[in-house]
């Protein structure tokens, strides 16, 4: 029998606009799991836009510790490939529907 992988979260924690990075990163790990995720972190070293980021990891989600952690244009790229989910306050964001646009 072939064992199902957990889906793929991946946490996000913008380190210039978080004030303790690592408690953030704690609260992020904790609500992936808590929601059935296996979370994927950033490499330190990417030059990509999340979005990129996100769409390679195979990510199905987006956990921040808040909104502020992304801008406007790069959230909106975000939601266009996975959901968004911020630990506080506790918020879910489906992604964008690509249903009835012509693609």
């Amino acid at each position: 029998m072939r064992q199902q992988r957990e889906p793929i979260a991946f946490g996000w924690v913008d380190d210039e606009v978080s004030t303790a990075p690592d408690r953030d990163r704690a609260q992020v790990s904790r609500l992936a799991r808590r929601l059935g995720y296996r979370v994927m972190w950033p490499d330190v070293r990417s030059v990509l836009p999340v979005a990129d980021q996100v769409r390679n990891a195979a990510a199905e989600v987006v956990i921040m510790p808040e909104p502020g952690h992304l801008g406007p244009l790069e959230l909106n790229r975000v939601m266009g490939v996975a959901d968004v989910e911020t630990v506080l306050p506790r918020l879910s964001f489906a992604r964008w529907s690509t249903a009835g646009t012509g693609r």
